[in-house]
């Protein structure tokens, strides 16, 4: 951004300002601006600063005396223009000027071959000259620049609609105020990049927070999520936030034009050789001329996808040596107009394609194992670690399962492990490393009472895990509450699990009748609980009492029972008393209702407690009736068909998904069979598209071609 001329002559105006700061004077404030917004770029964006904090300090000081002096001399790209006072920021969507889609994901060299293969045929080349950049891994955001000014920060959202986070993002100095576009006759832009928090930001934050007695952040990449949606745009400032601009999604000269349409002529005689607005490549130097941290000396361009697969390779190998977290590389069609000419998916762009490292793995210690008990009884043993970093993730505590698998990996108190983030997500114990031992290892023994209530463990026949049976368990009492207000069961808002457990461990709250009988007035007493927060739970509880019946149904906890089982059961009755003349034969004639859940279900409805319990629910208000009415806007487009959705949805909610299907007279189902008419794949799926494809009759679509369907 700034030449070799105009470096010697900041310097020289900083030691001139420097020698004498006091007369400065107001003649000079817009000078005394440049100087400072030179050594932020420095500082924030080349990560080379030419100026000590405290030298740096002084002037921002006194371009903030001069400003307070004669406000009318302050510019809205002002450095003291960063600085948020806001402690009651609202944060309200905004439309993108374009959608941000996903990528789609590859994972080995056969992915991006066969990337490689579609884009020739869809451009009818031999050869594609691709551009290649790190897949950052941070918090995605958008950026309006109108007639050089930032106007618009926010979060990526559902793609087409964000939060406006502006004051926030001008807390992040490598985001320019200002931008010089329209030496480029560029009067709108937006641009896509990734707010990151660096490892070494990270771990003295961290630091900070272990001085002060508080629990430390999971991951930079949650840091930086995280602080985007603060209310104290201070605090956002204080986390040290790095940005990353990396894609011009859409630009405007004289009037507003489709991302399409590219400048062809560009204003600058030296614009056409760079092309700038005419490939990728020349993109990201086009933010790094204008003062963005573009990753400029992080790409590379190449030809054919035997350079792209040599490239993603060695940079894998080079991962841990950056600055920062990145889980991939992000290859990209380099030239504009054979972009345009390949289009897009309503999910993905077809001429980018992101391809993931393999799961990250580190060795460390198992000092412990803790015994949890979970709402159904079930007693699962947690692995204590040595912390570890590992794939942006600091790890030290392991689900090991059951007391067969402790056994089959051969693990032992003081053993050295080896972990791994199974696709940069749920770390698990690989193995353990015998070799390593040195006598001083102990074995892990199940307990035979519960840790909690002390009574006698039992296992089922058939199956790995132990459970206690004691209902009054008071471990599973408070998991039993936290599931009942979760979000898929009854969506109680503003009652966490946090929450669920202070009020039982306080005395206010001792089974799932009593959330609806909460002493409010006591509540108050509590630190942190005023009046608009007492009023909003209340108002919470009071919805819940409308909840759909089969929300209520999934809500009771009943073992098997999940949500689309739960909708099985509420759509075959009227009232929920109804289940409790039902025999374990007359469930099993329902859809998809085997000997397992039948037997749970009707077991369930066997007990007087829970008979008891949910006669209370009724006489509080709760809704046990199911209308079996259906939308204004159902069809029976579906009727007769079934449907199950497997991996991650990105445009649609599963809930809604499923809520759609039985909208338009279709069925969820449980799991893959031969009744299976439709598998709706999304990401990273798993098992059941493996078990679906040896199955003839069952149709597998994707998500977008799902939305086709349901029309």
């Amino acid at each position: 951004m700034y030449s070799e001329k105009q470096t010697k002559d900041f310097q020289q105006q900083t030691k001139t300002f420097l020698q004498d700061i006091a007369i400065i004077s107001a003649r000079e404030i817009n000078v005394l601006r440049d100087v400072l917004r030179f050594h932020e770029h420095r500082y924030y964006v080349m990560n080379d600063p030419l100026l000590a904090d405290y030298e740096y300090d002084q002037l921002f000081k006194q371009l903030e005396k001069l400003e307070k002096e004669d406000p009318s001399l302050v510019t809205p790209d002002s450095p003291t223009q960063r600085v948020g006072s806001s402690l009651n920021q609202n944060f309200t969507t905004v439309q993108h000027l374009v959608p941000m889609l996903s990528l789609d994901n590859s994972y080995n060299a056969e992915d991006l071959i066969d990337f490689d293969r579609k884009a020739k045929e869809l451009t009818g080349l031999d050869v594609i000259e691709y551009c290649i950049e790190p897949k950052f891994d941070g918090a995605s955001i958008s950026l309006i620049y109108e007639n050089d000014m930032l106007t618009r920060g926010a979060t990526r959202g559902d793609g087409v609609e964000g939060e406006d986070i502006t004051t926030n993002i001008k807390q992040i100095r490598s985001i320019p105020l200002s931008a010089p576009f329209s030496k480029y006759g560029v009067q709108q832009i937006e641009i896509r990049g990734e707010i990151l928090m660096s490892k070494s930001a990270f771990a003295k934050y961290n630091e900070g927070l272990a001085e002060q007695g508080l629990p430390p952040l999971a991951n930079p990449r949650n840091a930086a999520s995280g602080s985007l949606r603060m209310k104290d745009p201070k605090e956002v400032g204080r986390r040290n936030l790095e940005a990353f601009l990396y894609h011009v999604s859409y630009y405007s000269d004289d009037k507003r034009k489709p991302a399409a349409e590219r400048i062809e002529e560009p204003h600058d005689a030296d614009l056409q050789d760079e092309k700038l607005l005419q490939t990728h490549a020349g993109s990201l130097k086009l933010l790094w001329d204008c003062g963005f941290r573009s990753p400029q000396k992080e790409k590379k361009v190449v030809k054919g996808i035997d350079e792209v697969i040599k490239h993603v390779s060695d940079f894998e190998a080079m991962r841990d040596d950056l600055p920062y977290e990145i889980d991939g590389m992000v290859v990209k069609v380099n030239d504009f107009a054979l972009q345009d000419q390949m289009g897009m998916t309503t999910h993905h762009p077809r001429w980018a394609i992101a391809y993931k490292f393999k799961a990250r793995q580190a060795t460390t210690k198992l000092r412990a194992v803790e015994f949890q008990v979970g709402r159904t009884g079930a007693v699962t043993p947690v692995a204590k670690l040595d912390p570890v970093h590992i794939g942006g993730v600091t790890v030290s505590s392991i689900s090991i399962h059951n007391e067969d698998y402790i056994k089959e990996k051969d693990l032992k108190i003081g053993d050295s492990v080896l972990i791994e983030r199974a696709g940069d997500v749920i770390p698990q114990i690989v193995k353990s490393l015998p070799d390593a031992r040195d006598g001083q290892e102990q074995n892990i023994d199940f307990p035979k009472s519960c840790p909690v209530c002390k009574s006698e463990l039992y296992k089922e026949e058939g199956e790995a895990v132990w459970r206690c049976i004691n209902i009054e368990c008071p471990a599973q009492v408070v998991e039993r509450i936290i599931h009942f207000v979760s979000k898929d069961a009854m969506d109680i808002k503003s009652f966490g699990e946090a929450n669920v457990r202070k009020f039982y461990e306080l005395g206010l709250l001792k089974d799932i009748p009593g959330i609806y009988e909460l002493d409010f007035s006591k509540i108050s007493e509590l630190e942190g609980f005023g009046k608009k927060s007492i009023d909003n739970l209340q108002a919470a509880i009071e919805a819940s009492k409308q909840q759909p019946l089969h929300r209520l149904v999934y809500a009771l906890g009943i073992r098997y029972v999940g949500e689309t089982t739960a909708k099985t059961l509420a759509n075959a009755i009227s009232d929920l008393f109804e289940l409790e003349t039902k025999t374990e034969e007359d469930l099993q004639q329902l859809e998809d209702i085997g000997v397992k859940v039948a037997q749970s279900v009707y077991k369930f409805f066997s007990n007087a407690q829970n008979i008891e319990m949910l006669k209370h629910l009724q006489q509080l208000g709760l809704n046990f009736t199911n209308t079996k009415k259906q939308t204004a806007t159902g069809t029976d487009t579906l009727q007769g068909q079934t449907f199950l959705f497997t991996g991650s949805l990105t445009k649609l909610k599963r809930s809604d998904a499923e809520a759609m299907v039985e909208e338009h007279g279709g069925k969820i189902l449980s799991g893959v069979s031969s009744k299976l008419n439709y598998l709706v794949v999304g990401e990273d799926a798993g098992s059941k598209l493996e078990k679906a494809k040896k199955i003839n009759t069952v149709k597998i679509i994707t998500e977008d071609e799902f939305i086709t369907l349901i029309g």
